[in-house]
């Protein structure tokens, strides 16, 4: 059984996978777009989205870590100063894994590009909230409620007459009418 058994191993032992990885992450953050296989590029969104968290952090611990991985100062400097801010308020899904149509030529593998999700001179995605999804699913009907009409106040504000007091509360109310419904002509002349 392989419970608890995450990751694969690609017929490499750990310390090639891990040499394997850190390079490939040192590519991903210099280039911000590799292309690889599809099992290898989804291994490698884990690394690379462990590094850019550790970027949010941004603390001097946080940058041990990354050079701990990376093993090169100035990529740990463009990780916590340019890449890191980019994704300020996102909370996760830092890399995008986009599957390739044709396979490599030698071996039939499947291919696949992986890049950072929000490239430079994009803004984060905004997620959209429930609620305005919910009030457009409503019928329109719903939605033109009959505002209750306020009290016009005795006094007139600084700078109105008493005029302009009394016609102000009048412009206030909506112009929209509500439908007329119309009564089967049976009816009308039974009213009649």
């Amino acid at each position: 059984m392989r419970h608890r058994r995450a990751g694969k191993k690609f017929g490499m032992k750990p310390s090639h996978r891990k040499s394997m990885f850190r390079s490939m992450a040192r590519s991903l953050l210099t280039h911000e777009r590799i292309r690889t296989t599809e099992t290898k590029a989804k291994e490698l969104r884990r690394v690379v989205d462990n590094l850019v968290t550790l970027a949010l952090r941004n603390d001097l611990h946080a940058r041990r870590q990354a050079y701990k991985v990376l093993e090169n100062h100035q990529l740990v400097q463009k990780l916590f100063d340019e890449i890191g801010p980019r994704f300020q308020g996102v909370p996760g899904g830092f890399t995008r894994v986009v599957k390739l149509g044709d396979p490599r030529r030698g071996d039939n593998a499947p291919m696949a590009v992986i890049e950072l999700s929000v490239q430079a001179g994009q803004e984060a995605p905004t997620p959209t909230p429930k609620k305005k999804a919910k009030e457009e699913s409503k019928p329109a009907a719903a939605k033109a409620e009959p505002k209750a009409e306020e009290p016009a106040s005795e006094e007139p504000a600084a700078g109105e007459t008493v005029a302009e007091a009394e016609e102000a509360p009048a412009e206030e109310t909506s112009t929209e009418e509500a439908p007329v419904e119309e009564a089967p002509a049976g009816e009308e002349k039974k009213a009649e």
